[in-house]
């Protein structure tokens, strides 16, 4: 018998903040206000603020890290405690090294403080070892005392006490519209870990994965999101180079392997179709 209980019904339209509206967060908020959501989100640019209004998503304006002040904090209050669901979507090369974490604190207590119903944090495959087996979500687990900078922020979203429900999605390299996997390697010579498998996710399927999350109210889990195969990556980016008409990457020919995420549970669990499961196939749509 499972023990992965089934999806609940589809949630009524919510009030949601996306907080971080760049490649992966603006196709997300604009999905979700199509699907009949009030959308609140956030940049970093006061020159992205009509682009959001035009779009529809209600926009403000935050910059988290050494610039943060009370000011700051008094309008991250007054966003969240408009909100019932909040995705946090800012990624980790957005703190110094070290400071993810931190960067992070004040959107931790504007949480607790706004008592807000869910937290959809999404967060990266890059938290598993380099090490060539299968990766479950148990493979790397959240805490606020852990090792790595991205698993101790994590821990800080899933309540201890069940102040609100939260779910972790882990999700693999994201490629896609202005992210076409053939340019990441193009023209190198001898790379390493030629006989790596990729472990890749297309735009569309982030924001499938995550929108249907939060339709069907699926809270308290921890889930990997990757596509279903895992090309080399010695068989992968020469191809995807040359669709581009690029010059192909070559790899040293004592390539190690390393790990291949497995995304069976988050399939078990979210009623969602992936259309670029085959990332040979998702090519042309990048």
């Amino acid at each position: 018998m499972s023990i992965i209980p089934a999806a609940r019904a589809a949630a009524s339209p919510a009030t949601i903040a996306v907080l971080g509206c760049g490649w992966l967060g603006l196709p997300l908020a604009k999905h979700l206000l199509a699907q009949g959501h009030r959308v609140l989100g956030t940049t970093t640019t006061a020159e992205q603020l009509p682009l959001l209004a035009t779009e529809g998503i209600e926009g403000h304006l935050l910059q988290l890290g050494s610039e943060f002040s009370a000011a700051d904090e008094a309008r991250l209050a007054s966003l969240l405690g408009q909100v019932t669901t909040l995705v946090l979507n800012v990624p980790p090369r957005a703190a110094v090294a070290g400071g993810y974490p931190q960067l992070l604190r004040p959107v931790h207590r504007a949480v607790a403080a706004a008592r807000l119903q869910a937290v959809l944090f999404v967060s990266t495959t890059g938290v598993y070892p380099d090490e060539p087996r299968l990766m479950r979500e148990t493979d790397a687990i959240s805490t606020r005392d852990a090792a790595s900078d991205v698993l101790r922020t994590e821990g800080h979203f899933v309540p201890r006490y069940g102040q609100w429900q939260s779910t972790v999605v882990r999700l693999g390299g994201l490629i896609g519209p202005d992210r076409a996997p053939g340019r990441f390697l193009a023209g190198r010579r001898n790379l390493p870990q030629g006989d790596a498998p990729t472990n890749l996710l297309h735009l569309t399927d982030a924001v499938g994965v995550l929108s249907t999350i939060i339709d069907h109210n699926i809270w308290g889990h921890t889930l990997n999101v990757c596509a279903a195969s895992h090309p080399l990556r010695r068989d992968f980016y020469p191809v995807a180079a040359r669709y581009l008409g690029l010059e192909p990457p070559t790899f040293s020919p004592n390539g190690g392997g390393s790990k291949i995420i497995d995304s069976e549970r988050l399939r078990a669990l979210v009623p969602y179709t992936f259309q670029h499961d085959d990332v040979l196939a998702a090519l042309p749509y990048c």
